[in-house]
């Protein structure tokens, strides 16, 4: 069961988005400048209609602020940003995804859930991406399922991980690809959702 931030009426206009869009928005705000309904619908790769309907949601639960200048997160999106289980990462794996573009998630405490990685390579390419690679924490080791040995094969990228993210027993790392940096997001988003 995927994870639900907004409830789409049954009724009413279409709404192109998934929640990934949702989050998405959240957290391209949370570095504290803000940003134009516009600007941010073109980041996050959906229609001014859908980030409007995403928008309003988001200032009713005020987790943004709305102003002439823009939209801000607030204290309240911010916490909630910091709750979910889930941190954006600035990790290239080189040719281990396909495509030009690279987006790395860290996903706390799913591991278990994991059984080849063609779900979330699937769920990656049914949200726009080429694919997903996914990086499993089990047992001090760190692989990609169903046994092929990172810190055996990838020695350096194996201790950039290492050294670089805080990564616990039962964690995965999803990184989305695709030629597009928002098809990459998008894949890694839906990957890492499914898993709620």
């Amino acid at each position: 069961m995927a994870m639900r931030i907004i409830d789409v009426p049954q009724f009413g206009p279409m709404f192109r988005f998934a929640d990934y869009n949702v989050y998405w928005a959240l957290h391209l705000i949370s570095d504290g400048k803000r940003v134009g309904r516009k600007r941010l619908a073109e980041m996050v790769g959906i229609g001014e209609g859908s980030m409007r309907r995403i928008i309003d949601t988001l200032r009713e639960w005020e987790m943004i602020d709305i102003k002439q200048t823009g939209i801000k997160i607030t204290a309240t999106g911010t916490g909630f940003l910091n709750e979910l289980p889930m941190k954006v990462l600035n990790l290239n794996i080189g040719n281990l995804v396909v495509g030009n573009y690279q987006q790395a998630l860290l996903v706390k405490d799913v591991a278990h859930k994991i059984e080849n990685g063609m779900q979330q390579r699937d769920a990656g390419i049914r949200a726009g991406s080429l694919g997903c690679t996914t990086i499993i924490f089990r047992n001090g080791a760190l692989t990609m399922p169903p046994d092929w040995n990172i810190d055996e094969e990838r020695p350096i990228l194996a201790s950039t991980i290492r050294r670089t993210i805080d990564m616990g027993e039962n964690d995965i790392i999803i990184v989305g690809g695709a030629d597009y940096k928002v098809d990459a997001v998008n894949g890694a988003l839906a990957a890492a959702f499914e898993l709620f």
